[in-house]
């Protein structure tokens, strides 16, 4: 822990110390599942917080963030020994959790679950920083998961795919995205992982000799022009390249498995690197994007081209600036060091100027989390809107809340709950009326699949099912179905011929 905080003064490193203590004393006699000491979890969750680059205070807190929750140590304590902004941070966290498992645990659709909505982003929107410990929080825990019964394993790595990997783009940290959704992956569906992993490690062996050739071809031009730059390679995740799959015929049709990315000083140089690779081989116009003049919604810059060189071959190129790729791969957590102005009552009351416009939301939500706190209205919908754009929640007859992509229908609410209820799917309701299958769901939404004996899985359900996880449940179910029909033939034919 002391070389990995080489970077923070004295000062803040014996805070941090401290904060090690404290935390070691407080979880003492307490184990996680793995059988090691709890407080193996906290301190992984600190490295991981150094690892992003964010402030001491952030660090410590993340050293502390379960020791209101899971034993006797009080916020009072932790703001004496400790400070205000550690307090607030941990606090924050805290009302997270809490928030949270109020949403579980509901059992009817009540105002309840606007209420702990609220909440949530209440204690989010105080402090960012609560966002970026909640992320580390989880990403150690996905690494460990294996410690966990295979339930709840499904459970855990279902909620961090469609809520907390989401969360992560958002604040553009790209890089803790890519790891959330591998980790889930692979524990929702292991055996499409596997698959999927097998069949790009084939293609990445074909395809690495010819693309070391491109990029010495590169490097060499880049050269002669005076240009400075590194150059390295980024592969494709396997979760990316499985929704890739879904949208192409094969893995021929997936250009960007590999991707050349080149660094760069400034961003006019970026522009002549795009020239350059434009001069040396043909580009693909359609797949020429300028996230550089029109940056994502979530603040992510780079020039991506793909070219084609003179024997066939399809290279994706990734072009940005330093500050672009450290933003690209950690987001958030990157741009904001904080310091001691940046932690005074200005920066929690929304006053600090240092958020880019793409984060702008965050400055909203911390203006609503003060009118909340002073008592006055706040539009929870509001902000669930601006964090999960493109999600929908909806709700059991139980009142279980259940994350979806916009565009979802019943059934993938059907085989999100789980692939035997949706087998037997034989109608819907949604909102107590009696609904077909093609019913967009909206936010909301009170889904009931009613179910039969006699119903089954049917060949043009592939058109009523939007998302990856049933799509691939539907396919492995009619893929049964398939051969349980061969063998029922095949059985026929072969009574019949004996008789003949």
């Amino acid at each position: 822990m002391k070389q990995a905080t080489s970077h923070y003064d004295a000062q803040s490193v014996r805070l941090l110390e401290k904060a090690v203590d404290f935390a070691t004393k407080k979880h003492e006699g307490q184990t996680r599942k793995s059988g090691e000491p709890y407080i193996i979890h906290p301190l992984a969750v600190a490295t991981i917080l150094v690892d992003w680059g964010v402030d001491s205070d952030t660090v410590v807190a993340g050293v502390l963030h379960d020791t209101v929750e899971d034993t006797d140590a009080t916020l009072g304590e932790i703001e004496d020994i400790f400070g205000r902004d550690v307090a607030f941070l941990v606090d924050g966290v805290t009302k997270v959790s809490q928030a949270r498992a109020g949403m579980r645990d509901l059992k009817s659709y009540l105002p309840a679950t606007k209420d702990n909505l609220a909440k949530l982003l209440i204690a989010v929107g105080q402090d960012v920083r609560v966002i970026i410990i909640k992320l580390a929080d989880r990403l150690h825990n996905m690494q460990t998961l294996q410690f966990q019964p295979p339930e709840k394993q499904r459970k855990i790595a279902r909620e961090t795919i469609e809520v907390f990997a989401p969360l992560a783009d958002r604040l553009n940290m790209g890089r803790v995205r890519v790891q959330l959704e591998e980790l889930s992956f692979q524990y929702l569906m292991p055996k499409t992982f596997n698959k999927t992993k097998v069949l790009m490690n084939s293609r990445l062996k074909k395809s690495q000799r010819k693309l070391d050739k491109v990029r010495r071809e590169v490097a060499a031009r880049l050269k002669s022009e005076g240009l400075e730059f590194e150059m390295d390679g980024r592969v494709k995740s396997v979760y990316s390249l499985f929704k890739k799959l879904d949208k192409v015929d094969g893995i021929d049709d997936v250009y960007d498995l590999i991707a050349l990315r080149i660094i760069v000083d400034d961003i006019s140089t970026a522009y002549l690197v795009l020239g350059v690779l434009h001069e040396m081989y043909t580009p693909l116009f359609e797949r020429i994007k300028d996230y550089v003049a029109q940056p994502k919604m979530n603040g992510y810059q780079s020039l991506h081209t793909t070219i084609q060189t003179s024997t066939g071959q399809i290279v994706e190129f990734q072009i940005r600036t330093s500050e672009m790729h450290e933003y690209a791969e950690r987001g958030l957590a990157a741009s904001f060091h904080y310091n001691e102005s940046k932690l005074s009552d200005a920066y929690r009351s929304g006053k600090i100027t240092a958020l880019s416009a793409d984060l702008e939301w965050i400055r909203e939500l911390q203006e609503a989390a003060s009118k909340a706190h002073e008592g006055k209205e706040f539009d929870a919908e509001k902000f669930r809107m601006r964090l999960f754009a493109d999600r929908i929640f909806v709700y059991s007859p139980r009142g279980d809340i259940y994350d979806l992509p916009k565009g979802a229908m019943p059934l993938d609410f059907a085989y999100r709950i789980h692939s035997d209820l949706a087998a037997r799917a034989s109608g819907c309701k949604i909102n107590d009326v009696m609904k077909s299958f093609d019913c967009e769901l909206q936010h909301g939404d009170i889904v009931e699949i009613l179910t039969s004996k006699s119903a089954k899985p049917k060949p043009d359900w592939r058109e009523l099912v939007t998302t990856p996880h049933a799509k691939e449940k539907l396919r492995q179910q009619l893929a049964r179905s398939g051969g349980v029909l061969q063998q029922i033939t095949g059985g026929v034919s072969s009574l019949l011929s004996r008789r003949k």
